[in-house]
């Protein structure tokens, strides 16, 4: 009885939020106060032997099974929307069908469905691949409006209105987002109710929650990713048997024009079986690793100069790199310069627009040290934030020419209008040009800016009153954009920093990584970090982990226990080549402290073969021994674990043993980050 009340006070707080300003501290406290009342981020995990975490034909099986039953299928679709007053799901007899053949892409099978209505020219075109061998599937909507006048009003766009087989009395498991808080990426565990869960994203950015669920009944699990770099809606509720989902752009409601398309979110399912959910965790780790992430991704280091560049020119730049000793160039991947490197008036936001060198700095432009450092086998990575333009740039005093190209906020903050089809060919001619001049092997794209009020703004001066539309183009042609520079550029890589990790959702995975993963981490006016940025930093990487194999920030604070705390995927710190490439395999929560510095936090990171345990006890610690138990490992198989500090301690046991019992390791120095490393024998 206690818990429904609390479910239904639940329920009336995600009520409450769904009327709050989008972008606002009173809507992310209710969503955060929401979560909170019925989740816990006091979260274990069982063991699982190295073959259980494998994917079994059984779950390639069900993926499929479920694919062609709400995908493939021409009566029981998994998506609908409304067409006027009629919807689609109820009315398809009012629809042909026809279903196109698998066509072979990267590690799966794509196949497009074509819904064609018999009067009124709406064709409805479903985007749909399985990735067999990592019993997953993902899928998109578009719809277009094919006749000469204006399509009924087109609402409730769900990429997904389903149930997934999960059996009953589901749990789910979700992350917060980037606040930017210390416990920014935390896990957290709660039932699903019969009154259901609502999550969305604020201000248009994953700030609340991520958009990555995975949802775990009594016999078997599904991992939901959402796809969708703006305001999407996930609302998620306990059935009889199973779980009930609906995935959508939170507003779209309009008429479409002759030739205009709309599109849903992309939905991603990964099937696994079992009552672990660690096993959906790895899954979907894996399935994004050889899916979705570009070919190319991989774990790097990179380097540079930050803002502004009070005293760097030309000479000074090319100085540092010839001076550049051979250990260095072999451990760095990217030279990075961030914002500022562009003529300004007085700081680096106020003149975001100019993108060109500052020819006072450097007048022989950016390619001559792009080619140096590249002649040292290191990249070239430069920052920039084409959706944003301050008063008076070159990119302002274009747009403001041209009716629907800026979307105008303040003296900093105007946004590129990317929705217009015009707009978006000059800004895309724009980047392109400034890749070219300056040699970028890297694109950081940025983007300071909440959204959505923007989108709204531009929806009612030039969208003849549809809401979403604007939003709907523009993300559409930020992935267009992307995808242009990308192939115009052969071995491009993209940065996704978005004002730090505010748009982490699985359409951004399949063309970039964040190197940026939170603004937590940025440092004060005065060059100081935060007090706790360490054990923020430790447990970020534990949660942010649970999803995204590729992330990257960096904790500015010098010292051993700081270098160890940066050891994540993609860092700034050089050291640990050695350990930091197992952060891409399995990943495997040990011991969770959170921002408890009297509390170890610990976790695993490889394969079955070989791996590395990353063990932080914190500065108020008091317990010298601890228990290292491994996961993963084959049971019947032998393993050396060795102390990165000390490679005389190793310790020669079965797999069986480190899991069971473990090995009781002693850390007398406090504060103390212990590397473990394994190996099969």
């Amino acid at each position: 009885m206690f818990k429904s009340i609390i479910a239904l006070f639940q329920a009336l707080l995600f009520i409450v939020s769904s009327f709050a300003v989008p972008d606002s501290n009173f809507k992310f406290m209710v969503d955060r106060a929401a979560y909170d009342l019925m989740a816990t981020s006091e979260v274990s995990f069982d063991t699982m032997t190295a073959d259980e975490m494998q994917v079994s034909q059984v779950e390639k099986e069900n993926c499929r099974e479920w694919y062609e039953e709400n995908i493939l299928c021409e009566d029981n679709p998994a998506y609908d929307f409304k067409y006027g007053m009629k919807s689609f799901r109820n009315n398809l007899k009012d629809w042909s069908f026809d279903l196109g053949d698998e066509v072979a892409v990267r590690a799966g099978k794509s196949t497009v469905i074509t819904l064609t209505h018999k009067d009124n020219g709406l064709v409805a075109t479903v985007e749909a691949t399985i990735y067999e061998e990592s019993a997953s599937c993902e899928w998109t909507v578009f719809i277009t409006n094919t006749a000469e006048e204006n399509s009924p009003v087109i609402s409730k766009l769900y990429a997904a209105d389903c149930t997934l087989p999960t059996g009953k009395k589901a749990d789910i498991y979700y992350s917060k987002g980037s606040e930017p808080a210390p416990d920014d990426f935390e896990l957290l565990q709660s039932k699903v109710t019969a009154t259901g869960l609502r999550f969305n994203a604020n201000g248009g950015r994953t700030e609340s929650c991520l958009p990555y669920f995975n949802l775990i009944g009594e016999n078997s699990g599904i991992v939901l990713a959402v796809g969708w770099s703006g305001q999407w809606l996930t609302k998620i509720s306990q059935g009889i048997n199973d779980v009930k989902i609906k995935v959508c752009q939170e507003t779209l409601k309009g008429y479409l024009s002759p030739d205009e398309t709309v599109r849903s979110p992309l939905v991603s399912l990964t099937f696994y079986e079992g009552d672990n959910a660690l096993k959906g965790f790895n899954s979907f780790r894996n399935y994004t690793i050889d899916c979705i992430y570009p070919e190319g991704t991989r774990q790097i280091t990179t380097s540079g100069v930050g803002v502004e560049f009070p005293d760097s020119t030309i000479d000074s730049l090319l100085a540092n790199i010839a001076s550049l000793p051979e250990w260095f160039t072999e451990a760095v991947d990217y030279y990075w310069i961030d914002a500022g490197w562009y003529p300004i008036k007085t700081n680096w936001g106020d003149s975001v627009g100019n993108w060109y060198v500052d020819p006072n700095k450097f007048d022989q432009g950016f390619k001559v040290v792009s080619d140096a450092a590249n002649e040292k086998g290191i990249g070239w990575l430069l920052w920039f934030e084409p959706e944003r333009c301050a008063v008076d740039t070159e990119v302002y005093n274009e747009c403001i020419k041209h009716e629907g190209w800026l979307v105008l906020g303040d003296e900093e903050r105007n946004m590129v209008n990317l929705a217009n089809e015009d707009c978006l060919q000059y800004i895309t001619g724009i980047m392109q040009r400034a890749i070219e001049e300056n040699g970028v092997n890297y694109f950081r794209i940025d983007s300071i800016p909440a959204p959505l009020i923007y989108w709204e703004q531009a929806d009612k001066a030039w969208s003849d009153g549809r809401k979403g539309f604007v939003e709907n183009h523009y993300v559409t042609n930020l992935y267009r954009m992307l995808d242009t520079l990308k192939a115009n550029n052969p071995g491009l890589m993209i940065d996704n920093c978005c004002s730090g990790g505010k748009r982490l959702d699985i359409e951004m995975s399949k063309r970039s990584i964040p190197l940026w993963r939170t603004d937590y981490n940025c440092m004060d006016g005065e060059g100081k970090s935060k007090a706790d940025i360490l054990e923020a930093t430790q447990a970020q990487t534990y949660g942010i982990s649970f999803w995204l194999p590729y992330n990257g920030t960096c904790a500015y604070i010098e010292g051993e226990y700081a270098d160890r705390t940066n050891i994540i995927s993609c860092s700034q710190r050089l050291g640990y080549q050695d350990v930091r490439p197992y952060m891409v395999d399995n990943y495997y929560p040990l011991t969770y402290g959170g921002l408890d510095t009297t509390k170890y936090l610990a976790m695993q990171f490889g394969d079955s073969d070989e791996g590395t345990a990353l063990i932080y006890k914190r500065e108020n610690v008091t317990e010298n021994k601890y228990t290292l138990k491994l996961n993963g490992l084959d049971p019947e198989k032998t393993y050396i674990v060795s102390d990165y500090d000390n490679s005389e301690v190793t310790y020669e046991l079965t797999g069986k043993i480190l899991m069971s019992e473990g090995i009781e390791i002693t850390i007398n120095d406090t504060p103390k980050a212990a590397i473990m490393l394994y190996k099969v024998k």
